[in-house]
């Protein structure tokens, strides 16, 4: 029988154990419904600990520790229970925490009480406030006067929603009216904490990764890059082990950077599972993650030598598309804005409409008897724009499924297989052209190989962590020559793709 008092149990009991057993039973307690519509992911008790952990040991005599999306207080336990046990502990620690559900507040603030008494052990005030309010229209309004009348946050520690916001949304106004451009919550967030640091603040979030690349994150990139120092980057190499009580199946990164601080070299960790019982480390040159003539600042992330080896091969690669007088174009023809068009089977009014489905074993195989997608679109003078010439082109299947192997599956438009003098590329597939007109069938075969090489796969997920593939990132990566690619597509055979064994031995002898 257990006769210790509640209050006895909490000093016996580490913090952030007793905090990660309330994260599950509230967890338990949760409407699902409800935490998919605001995003909410707790942190499991290893990874707050690592995240905080990541914080430097520069002397503070007094912390502002801001946790916008608290839930139950996992990442500020495991900040006080990280800094109650350096060799020199702060003065005190003020924290600014927001939680919006009523659910997971309430257990917020018995989590600060458990604060207050390790705190108390150590000679720590403890300054906790809970803000039952939606943290960026909190602070859309009073932050110029905020950050001109107060004390700015030394610390910052996120775990933020994930969560798309359209461009009309409220929070995406207000995030607007703070200069702050993005499609995100979690970016919102962690942007809004940048703002709110003081210089040399420190910031430790963990994120999806989707924000290393795309057009979308250019804004946000740009301003994480032009405040803050990147110091750290941490990788998981299963994308289920973040969240794994969650199902949650985004990639997610963990990053440490210092607001206003120089840049130097980056260290990039990695680690199996969640208990991060195992983490290799390597620092690499910060020209290595965000390559310097990069307008778009992508965030490359190799987490071994194997992989940086890679990243080198690619990055000396003699050509990019420009070079190549190569174009990419997302497929025109958008099939909800035109459905009154499409038909599907082809008729004699009508010219082939080509969705992902019709690409097979690196040709397009047309028409498909079995699909749920058109075959075809009315030939209409309100279509015509949307056509290309009939030509050879390269085709990349612009959204994977997770389960894939590859991220990037390309295939061969070739006109001796899909008849007709137009063409429509439906609007999830890529479309490498020039000029709206067709490559040479050696090029276009060709490149489809170098596309469907493990080698380039490989390289496209150093920057990009979800399973869609933007027009940008194809062009951010470096290809072969004119005469190498139009070498490699005329050891296709018409009709036979090579198999991934083939691929990859002809790509490995042209690396060699």
């Amino acid at each position: 029988m257990n006769h210790f008092s509640p209050r006895t149990q909490a000093v016996l009991v580490p913090l952030t154990e007793r905090v990660d057993a309330r994260r599950q039973t509230v967890a338990a307690r949760l409407d699902s419904k409800r935490r998919a519509a605001h995003g909410q992911f707790m942190t499991p008790r290893p990874i707050a600990q690592f995240m905080a952990s990541l914080f430097s040991s520069q002397q503070f005599d007094g912390i502002r520790l801001l946790d916008a999306g608290a839930g139950v207080g996992s990442l500020t336990a495991a900040f006080v229970e990280e800094f109650c046990g350096r060799e020199t502990p702060p003065r005190h620690i003020a924290v600014t925490a927001y939680e919006i559900d009523p659910l997971l507040a309430a257990a917020l603030r018995e989590t600060f009480d458990d604060c207050e008494l390790l705190c108390r052990q150590t000679d720590i005030n403890f300054i906790p406030a809970v803000r039952r309010r939606d943290f960026i229209e909190d602070i859309a309004s009073p932050l110029l006067r905020l950050l001109e009348t107060e004390e700015r946050f030394t610390h910052a520690i996120l775990n933020p929603p994930y969560k798309k916001i359209n461009s009309a949304s409220g929070h995406r106004l207000q995030l607007r009216s703070l200069g702050i451009e993005t499609s995100n919550l979690y970016t919102g967030f962690v942007a809004v904490a940048i703002h709110l640091l003081a210089p040399g603040g420190e910031l430790v979030a963990i994120t999806p990764r989707s924000f290393c690349n795309g057009p979308y994150f250019k804004p946000f990139r740009q301003l994480l890059l032009g405040q803050m120092a990147l110091r750290q980057i941490h990788l998981f190499e299963s994308r289920t082990h973040a969240f794994k009580d969650d199902e949650v199946l985004q990639e997610n990164i963990i990053f440490h950077a210092v607001k206003g601080a120089a840049q130097g070299p980056v260290t990039i960790s990695l680690s199996e599972g969640i208990d991060l019982a195992e983490v290799s480390h390597r620092r690499v040159p910060f020209d290595q993650i965000v390559h310097p003539s990069d307008p778009e600042q992508f965030i490359h992330i190799a987490p071994n030598g194997d992989d940086q080896l890679l990243a080198d091969q690619m990055r000396a690669l003699p050509c990019t598309l420009d070079d190549l007088g190569i174009d990419i174009s997302t497929g025109p023809v958008v099939d909800f804005r035109l459905k009154a068009y499409l038909r599907d089977d082809p008729q004699p009014d009508t010219v082939p409409l080509i969705y992902p489905t019709h690409c097979k074993d690196g040709f397009v195989a047309w028409p498909l008897t079995d699909s749920r997608k058109p075959n075809a679109i009315l030939n209409s003078e309100p279509v015509q724009k949307w056509l290309y010439p009939n030509g050879h082109y390269t085709l990349v299947r612009r959204f994977s499924s997770k389960e894939e192997r590859r991220r990037v599956v390309a295939a061969v438009h070739d006109p001796g297989d899909v008849p007709g003098e137009q063409i429509g590329f439906e609007n999830h597939v890529n479309v490498f052209h020039r000029r709206r007109h067709g490559l040479t069938p050696e090029l276009a075969r060709g490149l489809a190989v170098y596309l469907n090489s493990t080698f380039y796969d490989l390289c496209f997920r150093q920057f990009n962590g979800h399973t869609q593939v933007n027009v940008k990132d194809l062009y951010n990566l470096r290809y072969p020559d004119l005469a190498t690619l139009e070498a490699l597509g005329k050891r296709v055979e018409h009709h036979a793709f090579p198999s991934q064994d083939e691929i990859d031995t002809w790509i490995g002898e042209y690396l060699a």
